[in-house]
């Protein structure tokens, strides 16, 4: 007598994460989906004060002349990372060079060297913006990574990336101003306090 081969229950093949990635964005609008070294992050819809504080900012960049014809302000732009073959951030703001429509690689993300400065003001994954984002975003070379931390009232400007994170990591706390690098297009002076009242929940 001989045994048959037993077949299990079916299961299907799992989606390569941007497929995947891309069905939790239509099954969740206005969340933020992410891949970040490999492991896809969902983040719920940002509260009102975290857009007043992204408003706040663009004001003195745009003020500044950043939005012109060499360089553009844009809110939730797909940033493709080298940290992995499907891996993508979306940034709460980013000075990009005008052109960088000219630039698209994948799923609506472009090329990083198409940014000049990245910014993420914390939400409920505050931790994804302080660790994860720093590596990933220094692997793609961002000459400026800026953190509005609201869980720790302060604001963060890592410059000078290197292998593994940025070579500079300056904390700012309430009282002090901020002047980003002019490597970004222009000179710009941001008040720390004044960004950090206006993102609290």
């Amino acid at each position: 007598m001989s045994a048959a081969a037993v077949e299990g229950p079916h299961r299907p093949e799992p989606l390569p994460l941007l497929e995947e990635a891309n069905k939790l964005m239509e099954q969740h609008p206005g969340y933020r989906v992410e891949i970040i070294g490999g492991v896809i992050t969902v983040a719920p819809p940002p509260d009102a004060p975290h857009g007043m504080a992204l408003t706040d900012i663009m004001i003195p960049l745009m003020e500044a002349g950043l939005h012109s014809k060499e360089t553009k302000v844009v809110q939730g732009i797909g940033l493709w990372l080298p940290t992995g073959p499907e891996d993508y951030a979306i940034p709460d703001l980013a000075v990009v060079d005008a052109d960088v429509h000219e630039h698209l690689i994948e799923n609506n993300c472009y090329d990083p060297m198409s940014f000049r400065l990245v910014l993420e003001v914390t939400s409920s994954n505050f931790n994804n913006d302080l660790r994860n984002k720093v590596t990933a975003y220094a692997e793609a070379e961002i000459p400026v990574y800026v953190i509005v931390n609201r869980k720790h009232g302060r604001v963060h400007v890592l410059t000078d990336p290197v292998e593994g994170g940025y070579d500079t990591h300056r904390v700012y706390a309430p009282g002090e101003d901020i002047t980003l690098p002019e490597s970004i297009g222009a000179e710009v002076t941001l008040d720390v306090e004044a960004v950090l009242a206006t993102g609290r929940p």
